[in-house]
């Protein structure tokens, strides 16, 4: 080029191969949309019904409940230690949330047989590859991605997962399991919620680690809000979360008025989505925006973490007062 720079442009998307789909009178949900997952094998195509489910089905429920899920794994002690020590999370909170979520949103999208997909996979087995971290702590990560979304639609999708349909996504999530390099995975649901329940009770106790993740999100998730807003970021936050999770994190359990009152505000939104909503259709990874990169500008291998890209690699085993040195 010559020596010029030469800004990044933002990676074309693709998607699995299939037909496209219009709301109903701008408005409704298309019911062609179930039709083709219904049609669908919930194995072979797995990558197809979970890019019909993400763009065109449920994409802000999907959205909220990774989100949701993601949170959980802060109450890990072994998980948030780690990302305790990069700081990451404190010093760069939106550009980690940014680059996690176009990752996943890639590759959610896209496949793993597609180009984009298998980059996007292969950029976050890269960034965790600086560590080594415990298989069961990726089997942990890996289920909120499998269980928090089938319970959040469940409980406030506009209507819930079919049998197939939850199949489908659990299988899903086992191949990217399989491709990021995860051992023994679990080969059904149930055996896998068994290994999850015991991992909690050994590993989702308080500790100080947690405590600062989470506060560092919630700061996060701040920052999106008006101040008039921001000071019931936390108590959602808490709503939302499991007791257990709470007392991992040291936040004090939200009273039962307020979380009947989310709720029931979610199951009134449960309602409303029947019969009316006004998301992209389909709500794809390029319609979405972005603080970190508000003009859309961004590359699949330079999304990744502060210290990679100054090529080190922060140990958790450091004092906790030399984090800021990082």
């Amino acid at each position: 080029m010559g020596g010029l720079a030469v800004k990044p442009s933002r990676d074309k998307f693709n998607r699995p191969p299939g037909p496209k789909y219009k709301r109903p009178w701008g408005i409704r949900q298309n019911p062609m949309v179930q039709k083709e997952i219904a049609s669908l094998d919930p194995y072979s195509d797995c990558q197809r019904i979970v890019f019909l489910l993400n763009a065109y089905e449920f994409p802000a429920d999907i959205t909220r409940s990774l989100e949701i899920g993601l949170y959980h794994t802060y109450g890990s002690r072994s998980v948030s230690r780690l990302l305790d020590y990069t700081s990451e999370f404190e010093r760069f909170g939106q550009k980690r949330y940014d680059d996690t979520y176009i990752l996943i949103a890639q590759f959610m999208e896209a496949g793993w047989d597609d180009e984009l997909g298998a980059r996007a996979l292969a950029q976050v087995v890269a960034a965790h590859s600086k560590f080594s971290i415990k298989n069961d702590d990726y089997l942990f990560v890996l289920w909120t991605f499998i269980a928090t979304p089938i319970s959040w639609i469940n409980n406030y999708g506009w209507r819930p997962l079919t049998a197939h349909e939850q199949c489908a996504w659990y299988n899903f999530w086992v191949k990217i399991g399989e491709v990021m390099g995860i051992e023994e995975i679990p080969d059904t649901y149930q055996k896998y919620q068994k290994f999850v329940e015991e991992y909690e009770l050994r590993e989702m106790v308080y500790n100080v680690h947690s405590r600062n993740v989470s506060d560092a999100t919630v700061k996060i998730m701040q920052g999106w809000l008006p101040k008039l807003l921001r000071p019931a970021v936390m108590p959602v936050a808490a709503c939302l979360s499991s007791p257990r999770f709470l007392d991992a994190i040291g936040y004090k359990r939200p009273s039962p008025v307020l979380r009947h009152t989310l709720t029931g505000l979610l199951k009134i939104r449960k309602i409303v989505k029947r019969f009316f909503s006004l998301e992209a259709y389909p709500n794809l990874l390029s319609n979405q925006h972005y603080p970190t990169y508000p003009k859309g500008a961004y590359e699949i291998e330079k999304l990744q973490p502060d210290y990679v890209e100054k090529g080190f690699t922060p140990s958790p085993n450091k004092p906790h007062d030399e984090r800021s040195q990082l």
